[in-house]
């Protein structure tokens, strides 16, 4: 059962991280008032979700080695 809540969570992280990727490609191109800063803020918010994830996955894991 943990096993596969792990493996959603993995995959969830996987989407965010190509999505980061993709904001990132943004970020190199010349500044630009209406774009840089939306593509700078979907860029931490993205961050921090995959370090969310990460913590989610670490937990998950944790409670499937407790029982």
């Amino acid at each position: 059962m943990a096993e596969d809540r792990v493996s959603v969570l993995q995959k969830a992280r996987e989407r965010l991280v190509e999505d980061r990727r993709k904001m990132a490609v943004e970020l190199c191109k010349p500044y630009a008032r209406n774009t840089t800063r939306p593509a700078m803020e979907k860029f931490v918010e993205l961050q921090n979700t995959i370090e969310a994830i990460d913590r989610a996955i670490e937990d998950e894991e944790k409670s499937s080695s407790d029982n």
